[in-house]
């Protein structure tokens, strides 16, 4: 990729596109990346993060995530924060997987302990969580019933048996954005939802099996506080958002924006897939409500998935999941937009935080995460492919300047039809069996899109975020089961 002539370099990790290379831009984009990095961006990444920043109301960057590849608007991860008075809300800054994210539990057993069960414990996963496109949940509950859900999110989960109260405290917000209204979701959406919960879904979403090696504790202290404790401790991640729902809910608000963006409010954009609407618009608030049911939505069907991920460990070690230490590390969102308070010019205000494939990264002293946490920062967890591994991080004081936010994921660098080209799942899944990973998948096609090759190096974007004082990194954690849709 030929990186633009008009980028200059502010730091080993910093590049900045400025307000000069396009008309319109009303702040510089920055792209968060190492000079290894930066020659592997897309294209894309540099038409549509200097999109992003001629958008009304933005404050000091657009900014682009070590992951950063080709999105729908904002390039997957796109980080911009709004003035709520002048600014604007954008699904395009949000994404159609609205609250897309991770959750990370722990277990007390070792991979020695595991390893005899680990065919048996990847088939039931497999079995007890729906994957693929279109599949539904074991949670029936009737549509007015789901709009309870996706108002009270993990809190509904909680009443009806699915949740620990502690599982609640370690999820971003509580399992809960507040002013969720499911009056401003349509009735499409609502079909599309009310039998997902508890679902994986498709593409890269996943539920995995992993080691945290001693060799890859990288602060000891901090993993302490995380939980991990024990050599070659087994840990389970997963990544799934809101599947249908969140979808047509981006949808419908897409639509609704193109025909007051411009007719209305007088907004022109460089790309429609930015279509956007003033945040305090009726418009603008009614997404803003309708994406919040889409983010506890979300919540809600991480936390199903925990509860038979509990489930079928307890069924296989013949132990109630608290005796197998079952609790949560932490649950974080990304494909969101947040009212937060950062300090802008000197002076704490209020921001709308669009963070699109990227992650909240709280540091240390910071409200808004747990007590317990107080002092490490905020766990951030960062998926890698299901051939390489994962990443546990920790957010930093220094994080402030891209607004406490880092990357999500290692980033795609192939698309999912010349992966499939290039790559045979079949072939991959035996590959993988040989070198200790044994992976069940709904698609073969579906797999071979996920391989290693399509991806970008992970250890390459954490070391970028760390680099760039926005996370740093606790510990890698190695794949050794999977599911997939």
């Amino acid at each position: 990729m030929t990186i633009p002539s008009a980028i200059k370099k502010i730091s080993d990790t910093v590049w900045e596109l400025p307000t000069s290379y396009k008309a319109g831009m009303l702040v510089p984009a920055r792209i968060i990346a190492t000079e290894k990095l930066i020659g592997t961006m897309d294209a894309g990444v540099f038409d549509q993060v200097t999109n992003v920043a001629c958008l009304p109301g933005i404050i000091n960057y657009a900014y682009c995530m070590p992951d950063g590849h080709w999105g729908y608007g904002f390039p997957i991860g796109g980080v911009a924060a709004m003035d709520p008075e002048t600014g604007v809300i954008s699904p395009g800054g949000i994404g159609f997987d609205i609250n897309c994210g991770m959750r990370l539990v722990l277990t007390n057993l070792t991979y020695d302990e595991v390893k005899p069960h680990l065919r048996e414990l990847v088939d039931a996963l497999f079995y007890r969580i729906p994957t693929g496109v279109g599949c539904t949940g074991f949670v029936r509950c009737s549509q007015d019933e789901f709009r309870n859900v996706v108002e009270q999110g993990s809190r509904w989960c909680l009443k009806h048996g699915y949740a620990w109260p502690e599982d609640l405290e370690m999820t971003e917000e509580g399992g809960c954005f507040p002013g969720a209204d499911a009056s401003k979701v349509s009735h499409k959406a609502i079909e599309r939802g009310y039998d997902q919960v508890g679902t994986l879904g498709s593409g890269n979403h996943y539920c995995e099996i992993q080691v945290a090696r001693p060799e890859n504790i990288y602060d000891e202290e901090t993993a302490r506080a995380f939980g991990f404790t024990i050599p070659n401790q087994v840990a389970i991640m997963f990544h799934c958002g809101s599947r249908g729902f969140g979808h047509q809910v981006a949808t419908d608000y897409l639509q609704i924006f193109l025909g007051v963006m411009e007719r209305k409010y007088g907004i022109k954009v460089l790309d429609r897939e930015l279509s956007c609407a003033p945040f305090h618009s009726p418009e603008g608030q009614d997404y803003f409500a309708a994406m919040k049911c889409a983010v506890n939505m979300a919540f809600a069907n991480r936390q199903v998935i925990l509860h038979r991920i509990r489930e079928v460990f307890s069924a296989v070690f013949h132990k109630d999941p608290e005796e197998l230490g079952m609790r949560m590390v932490y649950d974080v969102a990304h494909n969101t937009a947040k009212l937060e308070k950062h300090t802008v010019a000197g002076k704490k205000r209020e921001v709308l935080i669009h963070r699109k494939g990227s992650t909240r990264a709280f540091g240390p002293g910071m409200e808004g995460i747990p007590d317990c946490y107080r002092e490490t920062g905020q766990p951030v967890i960062i998926g890698g492919s299901m051939e390489t591994g994962s990443y546990l991080l920790a957010g930093m004081k220094s994080g402030a300047e891209t607004f406490f936010s880092t990357a999500h994921g290692s980033g795609r660098t192939m698309s999912r039809h010349q992966a499939k080209k290039m790559i045979r799942g079949q072939k991959l899944q035996r590959d993988m069996e040989e070198r200790g990973i044994y992976v069940r998948t709904d698609s073969w096609g579906g797999l071979a899109e996920e391989a290693g090759a399509a991806y970008k190096d992970i250890d390459d974007v954490v070391a970028a975020t760390e680099l760039a004082g926005l996370s740093k990194r606790v510990v890698r954690l190695v794949p050794v089961g999977n599911i997939k849709g």
